[in-house]
């Protein structure tokens, strides 16, 4: 499930969980919060970074036999507009 991020739509009147960000997790489904699970002010919901990781580095994600095994095709410019197909 995503983790959605949350704030005080007027920090003066907000209650400590919500003067700062704080997260939520939640299906893509659900409506977004508008008041705060503590203190019932308003709330915002924040559009953030998320959060990739993986295992390979980026050189072996580009690798012409990774690209080929996951269907991708890998054009090199020649020059002149040419292109030449390499997977």
């Amino acid at each position: 499930m995503p983790t959605y991020e949350y704030r005080a739509k007027d920090v003066d009147k907000a209650c400590d969980h919500c003067r700062e960000r704080f997260e939520v997790q939640q299906s893509m489904s659900e409506e977004a919060l508008t008041s705060c699970p503590q203190c019932g002010k308003p709330i915002e919901r924040i559009i953030s970074l998320c959060s990739v990781s993986t295992t390979q580095s980026t050189r072996s994600m580009l690798s012409d036999k990774n690209l080929k095994e996951k269907g991708f095709t890998k054009l090199v410019n020649e020059g002149e507009g040419k292109f030449r197909k390499t997977t």
